[in-house]
Formats: structure tokens, C-alpha cells, sequence
């Protein structure tokens, strides 16, 4: 057979000349994109891409030094609804949008009451009203709940029908937003620091002065839209924020701050500072500065511990005599007559706090930090350095105490201690005995506690440290170690003789307030008065610093309260600085219970009913014998039953899906019990359950509230008569009759009047006295004088 060439080739041409054409034609096509409209084509390809987008880091956390949690950053979401299909063909869009609606109106009722039971706020009825005001405006952005939630209620609302979808199927959607959280509230929350609402900018506190620390470094993203859905694509991963491990410890802040609040509630103080300063680092454990509010409430305002500017008073005179046994001018037996507790210095009057009562006379050089006597001290730093009272003012600086200790809290201050000018134009005669005593300085608390925590220290200063380390992952990558600001203060006797002062202070002088039973404490009080515009006014700062035990201090600490006349340095800040100090003393005692264990007759506790897999541990624990079947569950609830010297355990027999019967047990079981089954639990009462509203064995509805009432929970208290405590002296909350304050100026602390809440004590103590005979009554008449005479002569031997 003939191939038909001739009708075959003509047509292969045909096609290969079409397909040619084709082909440069498609060439030619894309060419002219490429080139002639590459300008066009690429504002097209922008739209769909957005450029630049910034990835924000997790910001770091602040750790206390204990590791708890003190400021973390945690999600916060609002939630949305977009109730209209975003499908772009029309036929597919009108599916799909009543798909939307079915599924909507199939669901409403479920939705409904799942968000009912994650926020009880939101009535079904309500929210079914808004969802369907929603669709009927159409919204692509409808707003289900007003406030923000976290994260957990974010995961159950998710799980609700039709918003387990994903957004484009079932139109449920968030907004998420970063919020800063404190778990343990306002506590230290002004060394600690916050951020400005909505914002990730720092405001004060730890928070600003560590903010590029913790803040991180920003990544960068783009947006593309693929296959009709756009894809975040990085371009640079973000690189979270450092953590901080700061020298705060929660226990001892918490119980600074609840003794300073109730002192300064108690006296209706203005405002009130406590720091608490580990001797050895000089690591600052708590810090604390309450301000009277308008609602009558303490709060910090503002970190008046390290920025508060004040004349010290009294706990000043510490360093003058610091200086002065330095140079040799005095010592412990240095004398001083003070008279009747007034001086001439240069035609002003230098007063004792006790100048109205006849003053102290002769008194030694210790004694006259014990007594805090204002003429003893002026008179002696006048009288060795008024002809060059700059080298007074350069053994000020000597000391430390006027050291930058660049402190990691923005707005700190540095102590301002004037320096005479070589003319003598910013200096007056009166400033030198006035500085020696407290005024004419400017010294914020933090420098004075960190001038007494380097007498503690054996005479090294240690600069204040409130950050430790930061951390990344977990790993150290700077850390701050404790710095030694002085390493010797003083000469070794010098401070040997003030460290004994220090002590007969609070055995047995104005700091007896400040004492305590158990331990021996040192330190010194003080008062001033608060300089305004119009003057020296009725308000006083009276403060207490000191260090405990005497014999190896481990920590110390000052206390400052601002308040009206009367004010004791000894009487206001020393109980709180006693409160502070028993409180951690006792924390470090470890008690043996070895030698008080009884090995021969063993008891066998009360097992109420609950977990019994925690009692059976608890029990084996204790050594003791119980009959307790094995379960491999870490929480089974049962009962407990006596049998002779055995306890025996048996699991309850509780339906799965009914109520269970949580009578006789503790309310930590009861609520575990009951919430795990998706019940809500509300309590009233303290002891062991005794009542539950819902009857057991009836069906379980999640969500439902069971109330539970305990032991004495609806008993009424019926009145208790007992005999009134006595008042130790030790600790009554009275002013020293020694330190009462009479506004003058230039006077220390003053002799105050015995509190009215005393008067009013000892009139109940009277009148709460059996009546007495006439004889008894005579005979307690010559008591009282035969008394009397006894405290006359004894003032009179210690006069002379």
C-alpha cells in the first residue's frame, strides 16, 4: 500500500505552522507582561502582599528570689462572630451563606447556654437576642462579649457548636491582646512596676528601668494571599524578652507590708515606708510605701523608700558620732552636762525631748544616743568642729552614707548633705549643730538603712541590690553580683562602741519598743519635723532603724511613718519593726519533733471522708496501719471506718452521672469531688460538711451550683465572758513618756502624753475591779504612796 504523502505532509505542515504561531504568540504574550506592562502587573502582585508586618515578642517575667511569679504576660482575647459567607462566587456564596443560617439556627440554643455556663454574667436569653441582631445586620465583625477573657475561658468557648470551626466555615473569631498580670496583686507592685494600659510601654518600677531587657526584639512578617487565603510568612522570627530574678522575697514583703498598713491604720498616719535589707549582700527582701488615700485606704503611690527626700532626724546622730570617735575627739566616757535639757547655740534654743520635765543633766557619751539627747550631740560636734566644720561634713561623706548607690528603680534619689564653700556663702553657724542632730540634710531611707546594715555588716558597706540575675530559657546570661560599696567604715573600735550603743538603745533606752523577748535587737529612733512653704508644721517623720539578732545580724530594716503631733520615733515604728523581726526570726527556727514522738501509744486519727488514696498515704506516712483496697487512680472518693487499732478505707459506690453524697467530708474534698463532675460549688461555714442542697444520687446538670454548708456554718457564736488579757508593758501600744513631741523648731523627739486609748484602758480596768472594803481600800492607799516614795528616791539616785 502507498503511503498518501501527498494529502499527509500538508496537513502535518498546517498544524505545525499553528502550533508555531501558538507558540510565539504565548512568548510574544508573556513577554509584553514581562516588559511592557511588568509596572502594572506588580501594583497587582502589592495588593495581595502586605510587607513589614511586625511579629511583637513575649515579654520577659520578674521572678522574686524564691522563684515565685511576681509579673508575667499573659493572652487576653475579645471575641467575634462573622455571620456572613466570604465566598466570592455568587452561586457558591448564596450556598454557603445558608448553610451559615441552618447551622446557626440548628445550634442557637446550645450556644447559648455554653456561653450561659462560661460566663454567668451573659443570660441565654440575651445572647440569643444579640446573635440574631447580629445576622440580621449582617456583620462581619459582630462583638459577643464585652470584655476581654482569658485564655482558658477562650478554649471552652471554642469548643461550643458551630465555634469549633474554623472561621471561615463557622465565622468565629478573637482578637488577641497581651496583658500584664501580677499573681500576687499589689504586693511590691511599686518597685515591681506596671504598664501602661493597651500599650507595651513600661511606666515605673522594674517594669521601665529593665524594659529593653524584657521587651525582646521585634520580628518582621508578610502577608500573601495563596490559593484565595492569606499566609503569614516570616521573614525574621521574633526574639522574646529576658526574664529578671530580683532579690524580693513574697513572705517577707507580705509581712512588711500587713504590719506597716495596720500600724499606720491604727495611728491614722500619712504615709509610711518599710525596708527590709539582708546584712550580708545588702539584697533588699521587701520594700514597701504606703500613702493614705481619699477613701481612708493605704496604697503605694509613689516609692517614697528610695525617692523621699527628708531630714532623718534622730537616726542621724548615729553618723555624727561616727565621725567624731573617728577623729578622737570622744569616746564611751566622753561627759556632757545638758542641764535642764535647753542650750543657746548661736541665740536659737537647742532642746531635749524632755526639757519640760527638768532634762537629763550629766550624761555620758552612750548615754546620750540611748537618751537621743539633742544638746549632747550638737554640743559636741560644735564645740570639735564649728573652726572647720568641712571636716565634719567630709567624715559625713566618708561614712558612705551620701554614696549614688544607682539603684535599678527610675526616679531614685541621692542623699543631699551641704558642703560648706571656702567664703562661707551658703553656710551659717547653726547649720553645723543642726546637721549633727538631723537637719539641714536631705537623706532618702534607703541611704540610712544601708548606712546601719554596714554597722551590722562589721563595717562593710554593701551597695542596696534589688536584681540578681537575668535569665534566657531558663539560663543565666548576667548576673549581679553583691557589690561592697565601703569596706571600712570606720576603725574597728568605732564601731565596736557603736555597735554596743545600738544595743543599750533597745535595752534600755528610747527603743525599748523595738525589743523583744526572745532575740536581742539594736538600732536607734529618731523624729523630725517635716519642713512645708509655710514652714516647720504640726507633722512629724519619725522612724526607727535597726538589725537583728545583736550577736550575728542577718537582716536589717527601717521604719518611717509620717504623721500629726504626737509622733515617737520609739513608740510608732518600733512595734513595727519588732512585728517584722519576730515574725522572721520564727520562720527560721526549725523545731525537733523527734525527741516528743511517742513511740509506745499511738493514737489513731479522725479520716474523714474524701480521697482515700491521700489518707491511705498519709496514714502509711505516719507508720500507722490501714486496710485500704488498691487503686490505680490517683483520686478515688470513700469513706473511713475504725476497727480496733486499724483504719479501714472503702471506696463509695457513686452512680457516674449522679450527684454524689459529700456529707462528713472536708470542703477541700467536697469541692474536687463536685467540680470534677462539672458541678459549681459555693461553701459557707468552717469544719466538715454537714448539709448539701442538692439531694445525692439526683442527676447531674453541668454548670449546676451546689451549696454547701458546714459544721457551724448556720450556728450562731453564742457570747464568750472571759477575763481581760493583761497588758504586758512590753508590748502596749503607748508613747514612751520620754519621747513625746512638742513642735518646735529644731527639737528632736519630745515627751508625749499618755495616749487616750491608755486613759481609756485603765478606766476599764477600774471599773472591771471587785469593790473593796473600806480597810482594803485604805491599805492599797499607803501601798500606792509607800510605791511612789520608792520611784522618788530612785529618780533621785539616778539624777545624781
Amino acid at each position: 500500500m502507498n503511503f498518501p504523502g501527498k494529502k499527509i505532509i500538508p496537513r502535518y505542515f498546517v498544524v505545525t505552522v499553528v502550533l508555531s504561531l501558538l507558540g510565539v504568540s504565548v512568548i510574544g504574550r508573556a513577554a509584553w507582561i514581562m516588559f511592557a506592562e511588568r509596572d502594572y502587573w506588580m501594583a497587582i502582585h502589592n495588593r495581595f502582599v502586605t510587607d513589614s508586618v511586625p511579629i511583637e515578642p513575649s515579654r520577659g517575667n520578674i521572678y522574686s528570689a524564691d522563684g515565685q511569679l511576681l509579673a508575667s504576660t499573659l493572652p487576653e482575647y475579645k471575641l467575634y462572630m462573622d455571620f456572613m459567607s466570604a465566598e466570592k462566587n455568587e452561586k457558591r456564596r448564596i450556598k454557603d451563606q445558608a448553610r451559615r443560617d441552618s447551622l446557626l439556627r440548628i445550634k442557637m440554643d446550645s450556644i447559648c447556654q455554653g456561653m450561659h455556663r462560661i460566663f454567668p454574667d451573659i443570660d441565654p436569653v440575651e445572647f440569643r437576642k444579640l446573635l440574631e441582631e447580629g445576622r440580621r445586620q449582617e456583620s462581619h465583625n459582630w462583638l459577643l462579649y464585652d470584655r476581654r477573657v482569658s485564655y482558658v475561658d477562650y478554649k471552652r468557648a471554642k469548643e461550643l457548636p458551630l465555634f469549633r470551626l474554623s472561621p471561615y466555615r463557622g465565622g468565629f473569631h478573637v482578637t488577641e491582646y497581651k496583658h500584664r498580670v501580677k499573681p500576687f496583686g499589689s504586693l511590691a507592685s511599686r518597685t515591681i512596676g506596671t504598664m501602661y494600659g493597651g500599650k507595651d510601654t513600661a511606666r515605673f518600677g522594674l517594669e521601665l528601668s529593665f524594659d529593653s531587657v524584657l521587651r525582646g526584639k521585634q520580628g518582621v512578617r508578610h502577608r500573601q494571599k495563596v490559593m484565595n487565603k492569606y499566609l503569614n510568612i516570616v521573614d525574621q522570627p521574633a526574639e522574646d524578652g529576658c526574664d529578671i530574678v530580683t532579690t524580693l522575697d513574697v513572705g517577707m514583703q507580705d509581712v512588711c507590708e500587713k504590719a506597716l498598713n495596720d500600724k499606720l491604720t491604727e495611728i491614722n498616719a500619712n504615709s509610711g515606708v518599710c525596708i527590709l535589707m539582708e546584712v550580708a549582700t545588702g539584697d533588699i527582701k521587701a520594700m514597701t510605701s504606703l500613702t493614705k488615700c481619699a477613701d481612708g485606704k493605704y496604697r503605694e503611690i509613689r516609692n517614697s523608700a528610695v525617692s523621699n527626700l527628708m531630714e532623718p532626724g534622730s537616726v542621724f546622730k548615729t553618723v555624727s558620732f561616727m565621725v567624731a570617735m573617728d577623729d578622737g575627739y570622744i569616746d564611751m566616757n566622753t561627759s556632757v552636762d545638758v542641764g535642764g535639757g535647753i542650750m543657746i547655740m548661736y541665740n536659737r534654743k537647742m532642746r531635749d525631748h524632755n526639757w519640760r520635765s527638768g532634762g537629763y543633766g550629766l550624761l555620758t557619751a552612750s548615754q546620750i544616743l540611748e537618751r537621743s539627747s539633742n544638746c549632747g550631740v550638737s554640743y559636741l560636734i560644735d564645740k570639735y568642729y564649728k573652726d572647720d566644720p568641712g571636716k565634719f561634713v567630709d567624715g559625713v561623706y566618708r561614712t558612705g552614707i551620701a554614696e549614688d548607690f544607682h539603684l535599678p528603680i527610675p526616679g531614685y534619689a541621692k542623699a543631699q548633705i551641704r558642703h560648706p564653700k571656702p567664703d562661707g556663702s551658703n553656710w551659717s553657724r547653726t547649720a553645723l549643730p543642726w546637721m549633727s542632730i538631723g537637719y539641714e540634710t536631705q537623706i532618702p531611707p534607703i541611704s540610712t538603712l544601708t548606712f546601719y546594715n554596714g554597722i551590722a555588716n562589721g563595717g562593710k558597706m554593701m551597695q542596696p541590690r534589688l536584681v540578681k540575675a537575668v535569665q534566657k530559657n531558663g539560663q543565666t546570661i548576667r548576673e549581679y553580683p553583691p557589690v561592697v560599696v565601703r569596706e571600712r567604715m570606720c576603725k574597728p573600735q568605732t564601731l565596736t562602741n557603736l555597735q554596743t550603743i545600738l544595743e543599750r538603745v533597745v535595752r534600755i533606752g528610747l527603743g525599748k519598743k523595738a525589743g523583744s523577748r526572745n532575740f536581742h535587737t539594736s538600732g536607734k529612733t529618731g523624729t523630725a519635723q517635716v519642713w512645708t512653704k509655710a514652714g516647720f508644721a504640726s507633722q512629724y517623720l519619725v522612724s526607727f532603724v535597726g538589725y537583728f539578732p545583736s550577736e550575728r545580724p542577718k537582716y536589717s530594716c527601717i521604719v518611717c511613718i509620717q504623721k500629726a503631733a504626737p509622733a515617737s520615733g520609739g513608740g510608732h515604728c518600733g512595734p513595727v519593726f519588732r512585728r517584722v523581726a519576730e515574725t522572721l526570726m520564727a520562720r527560721e527556727v526549725q523545731p525537733d519533733y523527734s525527741s516528743a514522738r511517742d513511740t509506745l501509744h499511738s493514737l489513731l486519727p479522725d479520716v474523714l471522708k474524701g480521697n482515700i488514696v491521700a489518707a491511705r498515704n498519709v496514714l502509711g506516712a505516719l507508720g500507722l496501719h490501714c486496710d485500704a483496697p488498691a487503686t490505680p487512680s490517683s483520686f478515688v472518693w470513700g469513706k473511713a471506718e475504725r476497727n480496733g487499732q486499724t483504719t479501714v478505707l472503702s471506696e463509695a459506690e457513686n452512680g457516674k452521672d449522679v450527684v454524689p453524697d459529700v456529707k462528713g467530708a472536708g470542703l477541700r474534698d467536697a469541692v474536687f469531688m463536685l467540680e470534677r463532675l462539672g458541678l459549681r460549688v459555693k461553701a459557707s461555714g468552717v469544719g466538715k460538711v454537714s448539709h448539701q442542697d442538692v439531694a445525692p444520687g439526683s442527676p447531674i446538670h453541668k454548670g449546676q451550683v451546689v451549696h454547701l454548708v458546714l459544721e457551724n456554718g448556720a450556728a450562731e457564736k453564742s457570747p464568750r465572758i472571759s477575763k481581760p488579757a493583761p497588758v504586758r508593758k512590753d508590748t502596749a501600744q503607748t508613747l514612751n513618756p520620754e519621747e513625746e513631741v512638742v513642735p518646735n523648731v529644731g527639737d528632736g523627739p519630745q515627751p508625749a502624753r499618755q495616749a487616750e486609748t491608755d486613759n481609756k484602758t485603765e478606766r476599764r480596768k477600774k471599773s472591771d475591779a471587785p469593790s473593796r472594803t473600806p480597810s482594803e481600800k485604805k491599805k492599797s492607799k499607803t501601798d500606792a504612796v509607800t510605791s511612789d516614795d520608792r520611784r522618788s528616791r530612785k529618780s533621785d539616785t539616778g539624777r545624781r
